[in-house]
C-alpha cells in the first residue's frame, strides 16, 4: 500500500477539493497550482477517492462520527458509555451527523468529508477520462466508484445534491440543486449498469486502483454486485424496478470471497492513510480502546448459536486500565467468556443509566472488545463482499422468486460471511470445514427466511465494520428485531433514528437549495424523518 502513500502525497500537495456547496468557490475551483486535465494524471486521482470512501484523512472525522459514534451504537453493533458517543441514545449532535457530509478546511486538501474527499475527485475522474481511449476502463471503473460513493451519502441524508455534485470547476454550478432520491437511484442504477457493461478485458489497466490492481473480470462482477445492492434497496418501494434489475445481474455477481473489495491501510503515512476504523477504536483521539465495546445484542446473537466467528473476532481483557493504550498479550479469546456490553449506557452515576448498575457490569475488561486481528492499523476497510453479495441474492430468491435457491445462496452467504475473516488477518481465520459444519447446524427455514437473511447480513457487516451498511439494511427490511433503548431527554422519542439530518452549514452556503430540500423532508429535517426507499 506504499502506492497509496505516495499518490495521496503527491494530492495532498496541490489539490483543493469542494463538493460545489462552498463559499469562495471561483478561486477554489481555477487556483492554476491545482491539478488539473492538463498536468494530472487521473489514476492518481482515482486513488485519493477510494481512500476518501475510507474515511476522511482529518483524524477519521467523518469515520468517527458517522460509521461509529452514531451508525454502530444505533444498529447494536458497538456500544458506548463514552459522553459524545450519542448514536445509541438518539441523541441529536448535528456537527456529528453532518460529519459525512463534508465541511470546507481542516486538511491539506481543503475540505473534510463525502463531498470534498470523495465526489470532487470521482467527479474529477469521470470528467478527465471523458471520450479518451487510454481511459476506457479508468472512465467506467470512475462511472462505478462514483454510484458506490453516492448510495452511501443519499442513504444517510436522502435528497442531496447529485446531477450538479462537484463541477464547480467544469461549469460553475457552485451552489447545486438537491436532488430527490428517487431520480438518483434512476440514475445510479443506469450508470453502473451501463459502465459495467462497458468494462472491456483488453483496454486500459488502471494503475490506481487500490482494491483490484486494475483486475477488469474483478471490476465486472463488482459492477454488477454493487448493481444489485443498489437494487435490493428498492424492494421496499419500488419491488418491480428491484426485480428488473437484479434479473440482470444473476449469474454475474462476485464468485467467492477472492472477489471481496477492500483497501489495505499504511501504517507508514500516519494518519493519511492509516486504517480509519482502527485509528478510533485504537483510541488515538480519546479513549474508544476502553469504553467501546461490542453490544450485548451482537455477542449475544452468535453466543446464541455457537457462531464460530465469535472466538475470532471479540476478547476481553484487552485493555486492563483506562489510562493504557498498550493491548493485553493475554486477552480472552474464548467464546464462553464474551460478554457484551448494553447499549443505552453511561457513566453518569445515576441508577439505570450508568453502566455501573446494569446487572451484566463487573469490571470494564470483563466486557468483550474487538479482536486485535479486526483492527490493525494497516488493516483493510471493507467496501463490499461476496458475502453480501450471496444474502442479497438469497433475499431476492426468497422475496421475489428470482435468481435461484434462497436456501443455497444463505448458505453460501453464511458460509462466506465466515471465512471472510481471514482476510483481516490469519489469527482470524475459521476453518472451511468449522463454517461448513456451522451452516449445516443452523440451516434456511424458509418460513423465517427474511429475518435469517437479514439478521446474518447484519452480523456479517458488523463484522465488517461497515455499520453505514448495518443502518441501510436494517431500515430496508426491518432485521434484526432491534429493541430500541429509552434514554432520558433522547430525539426520537425512544425510536431507532432513520436518516441524518442535513447540515445546518448548508443553510449558509447553499442557502435557496438547502432550504427548499430541508422543507420537503416528509415529517421534517429530523432524525425520525425516512429517506425515499425507507417509505413506510
Amino acid at each position: 500500500m506504499k502506492k497509496i502513500f505516495i499518490y495521496v502525497t503527491i494530492l495532498s500537495v496541490g489539490l483543493i477539493v469542494a463538493s460545489g456547496c462552498r463559499k469562495d468557490f471561483e478561486k477554489i475551483n481555477t487556483n492554476p497550482a491545482t491539478y488539473n486535465q492538463s498536468n494530472f494524471d487521473p489514476n492518481y486521482v482515482l486513488t485519493s477517492a477510494q481512500l476518501g470512501y475510507s474515511g476522511s484523512s482529518d483524524f477519521s472525522y467523518d469515520t468517527w462520527r458517522a460509521n461509529l459514534i452514531y451508525c454502530s451504537t444505533m444498529m447494536q453493533g458497538f456500544s458506548s458509555v463514552i459522553g459524545y458517543w450519542a448514536g445509541d441514545k438518539y441523541l441529536l449532535n448535528s456537527g456529528y451527523t453532518a460529519a459525512y457530509w463534508g465541511f470546507s478546511g481542516g486538511t491539506a486538501t481543503g475540505g473534510d468529508g463525502a463531498y470534498p474527499e470523495q465526489v470532487r475527485p470521482i467527479v474529477d475522474v469521470v470528467q478527465s477520462t471523458a471520450g479518451k481511449p487510454q481511459y476506457k476502463n479508468l472512465h467506467q471503473i470512475a462511472r462505478i466508484m462514483k454510484a458506490l460513493i453516492f448510495e452511501r451519502i443519499t442513504d444517510l441524508y436522502g435528497d442531496v445534491p447529485y446531477f450538479q455534485a462537484g463541477l464547480g470547476y467544469y461549469d460553475k454550478t457552485y451552489f447545486p440543486a438537491y436532488d430527490k432520491q428517487q431520480a438518483i437511484y434512476a440514475d445510479l442504477l443506469k450508470e453502473v449498469s451501463d459502465a459495467t457493461s462497458q468494462l472491456d478485458p483488453n483496454g486500459d489497466k488502471p494503475a490506481g486502483d487500490s482494491y483490484y490492481k486494475g483486475d477488469i473480470g474483478k471490476w465486472k462482477r463488482f459492477g454488477n454486485t454493487l448493481l444489485l445492492r443498489i437494487a435490493m434497496r428498492l424492494s421496499k418501494v419500488d419491488p418491480a424496478t428491484a426485480k428488473t434489475y437484479v434479473a440482470k445481474v444473476v449469474g454475474n455477481t462476485m464468485a467467492d470471497n477472492s472477489d471481496d473489495a477492500y483497501l489495505l491501510g499504511d501504517a507508514s503515512g500516519g494518519r493519511t492513510t492509516i486504517n480509519r476504523n482502527s485509528q478510533i477504536l485504537l483510541g488515538d483521539g480519546g479513549q474508544e480502546n476502553y469504553y467501546t465495546r461490542w453490544s450485548k445484542t451482537f455477542i449475544d446473537l452468535l453466543k446464541s448459536t455457537n457462531d464460530p466467528r465469535l472466538g475470532v473476532v471479540a476478547v476481553t481483557q484487552l485493555y486492563l486500565t483506562d489510562g493504557t493504550k498498550t493491548q493485553n498479550p493475554a486477552a480472552n479469546a474464548n467464546p464462553s467468556v464474551q460478554k457484551g456490553m448494553p447499549n443505552g449506557k453511561d457513566l453518569s452515576g445515576i441508577a439505570g443509566q450508568t453502566i455501573g448498575t446494569d446487572p451484566s457490569f463487573t469490571t470494564f475488561p470483563d466486557y468483550s472488545s474487538p479482536a486485535p486481528a479486526l483492527i490493525k492499523r494497516n488493516g483493510p476497510t471493507f467496501v463490499l463482499t461476496y458475502a453480501e453479495s450471496e444474502l442479497l441474492l438469497a433475499d431476492a430468491a426468497q422475496r421475489f422468486g428470482i435468481g435461484g435457491s434462497a436456501s443455497q445462496h444463505y448458505h453460501d452467504g453464511v458460509k462466506a460471511a465466515i471465512t471472510y475473516l481471514s482476510q483481516y488477518d490469519a489469527a482470524a481465520t475459521v476453518s472451511d470445514a468449522t463454517a461448513e459444519a456451522y451452516v449445516t447446524a443452523h440451516p434456511y427455514n424458509v418460513a423465517d427466511g427474511l429475518n435469517q437473511i437479514n439478521t446474518q447480513y447484519w452480523a456479517l457487516t458488523n463484522t465488517m465494520l461497515d455499520f453505514y451498511e448495518s443502518w441501510s439494511n436494517w431500515r430496508r427490511t426491518g432485521y434484526p428485531a432491534l429493541v430500541p433503548v429509552v434514554y432520558p431527554g433522547n430525539s426520537t422519542n425512544g425510536t431507532i433514528p432513520r436518516r441524518f439530518p442535513y447540515p445546518i452549514i448548508e443553510a449558509g452556503t447553499n442557502t435557496a437549495n438547502y432550504n427548499a430540500a430541508h422543507n420537503s423532508v416528509p415529517g421534517g429535517d429530523l432524525l425520525t424523518s425516512r429517506v425515499w426507499w425507507d417509505a413506510n
